[in-house]
């Protein structure tokens, strides 16, 4: 069976794996009836992953790493709905650590591999 390109990349392996988290956390903001909030975050953590799928199909690196570009600001939008979501007692200080350092080297590896693109 042939892969997608984008199956293959690590940064997107991670950006899933983030995604499952997040979508807990959201889940945690809906029992709340932070509807909104919990939206954003699904909608911004879908971005990362979404991003680095459709850049993979790009013609070009320079289009590929637009998309990376895209991702990134994705993961740093996250971050600061996390620490919105901490602050509205959504969750913890703890897990909000542990996903903002995960977040945290995606964004690092996401810089790194677009590097290679141009």
């Amino acid at each position: 069976m042939d892969d997608f390109r984008f199956e293959q990349l690590d940064i997107w392996k991670d950006s899933i794996a983030i995604s499952d988290i997040l979508f807990d956390y959201a889940e945690k903001a809906d029992a709340k009836k932070f509807f909104r909030f919990a939206e954003q975050l699904r909608a911004a953590g879908m971005s990362i992953s979404n991003n680095i799928a459709e850049g993979s199909g790009s013609f070009s690196n320079k289009e590929f790493a637009s998309f990376l570009n895209i991702a990134r600001r994705s993961d740093f939008e996250c971050v600061n709905i996390l620490h919105i979501f901490e602050r509205r007692k959504i969750i913890t200080v703890e897990e909000k650590l542990v996903i903002r350092n995960q977040l945290l080297t995606l964004s690092k590896k996401i810089t790194s591999f677009r590097k290679t693109l141009i």
